[in-house]
């Protein structure tokens, strides 16, 4: 895939994620749970005005600054950066994809809509989902040696 098949990607989650919340703030009333999947995954709307998982409540603006640098640079690193491995690609379109997401959330209401509650974790959203599974694949990019095979690696020095 090329370069620019990622922004699609991420253009593509964001919609969807646009598109969930816009169904969320239409049928869900702010609080109030309904079951999903039994006591482990339900739809509670919430209104989140910090950052990752409610941390530091009121600092909407803080986050609003790190989405919109967030989502600057990995626009301009898919643009003019030569990004070696898919899964590092992958990675950085799914956390583009949800730092966009959450950034529009923070533009036009001051706050971002979350709705699935996962029981005894969160209160999240689509966007939240692609941060985190894009960080964790980012992060397995990383420690794993990228995708070259370890075996074909020269072994580490002291």
């Amino acid at each position: 895939m090329g370069r620019l098949s990622y922004l699609l990607l991420s253009g593509l989650l964001a919609v969807l994620d646009r598109l969930l919340k816009a169904w969320a703030a239409n049928t869900l009333v702010l609080g109030e749970s309904r079951h999903l999947l039994g006591d482990v995954l339900r739809l509670t709307r919430a209104h989140n005005v910090g950052g990752a998982f409610g941390i530091f409540p009121g600092s909407g603006g803080l986050f609003l600054g790190v989405s919109s640098l967030v989502s600057v640079a990995l626009i301009l690193t898919f643009l003019f950066v030569r990004i070696r491995g898919t899964l590092l690609k992958t990675g950085l379109a799914l956390v583009l994809a949800g730092a966009v997401g959450n950034l529009i959330d923070r533009l036009q209401f001051g706050y971002v809509l979350d709705f699935f509650e996962v029981r005894g974790f969160s209160i999240l959203n689509l966007a939240d989902a692609c941060i985190t599974v894009g960080v964790a694949v980012i992060l397995m990019y990383s420690l794993f040696g990228g995708e070259r095979h370890r075996a074909s690696r020269a072994p580490d020095r002291l």
